[in-house]
């Protein structure tokens, strides 16, 4: 497939900008006291009859009642155990702790960690914002990421400053904000483009004077990411943002060597597709050298829908570089 790459005229306006960076027993109903023996049941019984034991009435020669006697009260019914070692009930307001620790639960934290390569490792924490989209931003990079259901985001960014300042941002309002420093940047370059939506664009870096499709050609089909743990050897190409959310923020930073005599070659491309065609893409390059980040705007006019199957191809970007690294 013969795929047509063109030189386009680009606009680009440098604008540099430098980021800061939660019972018992009952005791009642004593047997009332025994009435005194009367002297009529105090007499030798006359007659005697066994009986089986049993809750049945006591023969009567047994059991009868003298009348003149009247029945002595009860006596007073002891309160259960229970009842005696239970405390005093009394009426209780309840403060209003549930909004405490709603908030206490809803508080988020994003920690960062310095990894291989001068990449910003971030652990975001929000678990009042699942499945949301959250805009990640650093040294004038922004790219959009997605929690997952309880809130979580694990990413890492290229560190573009070398006292880098990450902020992760909601739209509920909900604002976080992170520093480190990152001195391993100090033997890096990066440069990168940066977009939204379907504005898109590419980049290409080609490395000891490879062409397209050779062993050092980096770009998205090979980014040549280095081996985690383990530090790159020559360039590789970071693929930043989560295209499926709305409105997505995208990048790709390439990272070389701060070798001035280093044999790279730094192109940028846009795609002429359905959705790019006949109109003007927005987008801005970041460079990073020395710990520090510059920032420019890119304009890039589209050909018409019939050149639909070409790539725009900007050149000459790491002469941009270079000056960046002057000033």
């Amino acid at each position: 497939m013969d795929v047509k790459r063109k030189a386009a005229r680009v606009i680009a306006v440098l604008a540099v900008a430098l980021a800061a960076g939660h019972l018992a027993q009952n005791m009642g109903n004593k047997p009332a006291a025994k009435p005194a023996a009367s002297a009529e049941l105090a007499k030798q019984p006359t007659k005697i009859e066994t009986v089986a034991a049993g809750p049945e009435t006591a023969p009567q020669s047994l059991t009868a009642k003298p009348e003149a006697l009247a029945p002595l009260p009860a006596a007073p019914v002891a309160a259960p155990v229970a009842a005696l070692m239970a405390p005093v009930e009394t009426p209780v307001v309840q403060p209003p702790a549930t909004q405490t620790s709603t908030v206490q639960a809803c508080d988020a934290t994003l920690d960062l960690l310095v990894e291989q390569n001068a990449m910003i490792g971030i652990t975001l924490i929000a678990p009042c914002n699942p499945n949301q989209r959250v805009v990640l931003r650093h040294g004038g990079l922004a790219v959009t990421g997605q929690t997952t259901s309880t809130g979580a985001l694990f990413t890492a960014l290229p560190a573009l400053e070398s006292a880098g300042t990450v902020e992760a941002s909601f739209a509920d309002g909900t604002n976080i904000k992170g520093e480190i420093s990152v001195p391993e940047l100090a033997a890096l370059r990066r440069f990168g483009v940066q977009w939204q939506s379907d504005d898109a664009f590419q980049v290409h870096a080609f490395e000891g004077g490879a062409g397209y499709g050779d062993a050092g050609h980096v770009s998205a089909v090979d980014p040549h990411r280095p081996i985690p743990g383990l530090a790159a050897r020559g360039g590789f190409l970071s693929l930043l943002g989560d295209a499926t959310t709305t409105n997505p923020l995208l990048a790709e930073i390439y990272t070389f060597p701060a070798n001035p005599g280093a044999d790279t070659e730094v192109v940028v491309e846009a795609a002429v597709t359905d959705a790019t065609c006949g109109r003007e893409l927005l987008a801005e390059t970041l460079t990073s050298t020395g710990g520090s980040v510059f920032v420019t705007d890119l304009t890039l006019a589209m050909p018409d829908c019939d050149a639909v199957g070409d790539y725009m191809v900007l050149k000459n970007l790491v002469l941009e570089l270079n000056m960046a690294a002057a000033n």
